[in-house]
């Protein structure tokens, strides 16, 4: 699997350029296909970012990972 830093996954934020990419525990899924994060953002949450500690507040589990394609590692 592809390694990407926190600045490259910075970039897909669904503004800066059409991916929208979030991690999750080290990995990297491609979430552009998800209406639920339409423009790079989810209720209070920004792609383009690591999300293993918001996980803990949200009303889901970490399954919500299971419906996207993991697509690199975050180094």
């Amino acid at each position: 699997m592809k390694g990407y830093t926190k600045q490259q996954l910075a970039l897909r934020n669904g503004q800066d350029k059409p991916e929208i990419w979030v991690a999750y525990k080290g990995i990297i899924y491609d979430v552009s296909i998800s209406r639920l994060w339409k423009n790079g953002k989810h209720y209070e949450h920004w792609a383009g970012q690591d999300l293993t500690e918001e996980l803990e507040d949200a009303p889901h589990t970490a399954n919500v990972f299971l419906k996207f394609e993991p697509i690199g590692q975050l180094i």
